[in-house]
């Protein structure tokens, strides 16, 4: 009888165990892969290469593929300009070389489907622009200088976030991650924190994003980047 009820009590005890264990657990918001698109982006804009060379490597460690990462860093010229993202490409090719070098094999993914190129390029960004923003976007500095909404309805939105290697959710964590990365352009990242929400990403997954920021690229980088989201979190 007291064995029994020692055997009981022994199995009580790890299923509490257990349970606590699962509960005390942290819950993970961003996965190694997002992760990794948040620093790529944000090292790149900052043209750190030595940081940037070991976070590419770290991705591909964790599984990204070398078009993936390619997708990133090309994304970059938009946000960063084409010398950023020029350097970010050749740091990744140097990555790539050294990793063969070393017998380390990496998936290379797949290419972005074609497209037409007769297709209305103004009406696929701006059905995107529109989807991602929440609202068709106008204002004052378009009606200024209305080739900029050229540029980023038929460029920006259509040519490049109309690419499918990576999805909606990847490519405003890049955006996140670059804009934060820069600096200085505030009212940018609060947007693009705001559209990273309207695509899905949620309040946790981008406090997660700012961590990482902390974590991998620096504190003052990360410290306003915080300051950002707690201001979109107030509104």
């Amino acid at each position: 009888m007291l064995k029994k009820y020692l055997l009981i009590l022994t199995l009580a005890i790890s299923a509490v165990g257990i349970t606590l264990g699962a509960e005390a657990a942290p819950k993970k918001t961003l996965n190694d892969r997002q992760a990794s698109i948040v620093t790529v982006a944000a090292l790149t804009a900052q043209g750190d290469l030595v940081q940037l060379k070991t976070a590419l490597n770290t991705a591909l460690d964790r599984g990204m593929s070398i078009n993936e990462l390619k997708e990133v860093l090309v994304q970059m010229y938009a946000y960063a300009g084409f010398p950023r993202s020029l350097n970010g490409l050749n740091t990744l090719i140097t990555v790539v070389e050294e990793r063969q070098a070393a017998d380390i094999s990496d998936e290379v993914g797949k290419e972005a489907t074609p497209v037409d190129p007769g297709r209305d390029r103004r009406a696929i960004g701006t059905k995107i622009q529109t989807e991602l923003v929440g609202r068709p976007v106008v204002g004052r500095t378009y009606d200024f200088a209305p080739i900029t909404d050229t540029f980023l309805k038929e460029h920006l939105f259509g040519d490049i976030f109309e690419r499918d290697i990576l999805n909606y959710q990847e490519r405003e964590l890049a955006t996140v991650g670059a804009l934060a990365g820069i600096g200085n352009v505030n009212a940018q990242l609060a947007s693009h924190m705001r559209v990273s929400m309207n695509v899905g990403l949620t309040p946790k997954q981008l406090r997660a994003a700012v961590q990482v920021l902390h974590n991998e690229v620096g504190s003052v980088t990360g410290t306003n980047a915080q300051k950002v989201l707690q201001e979109v979190l107030q509104k």
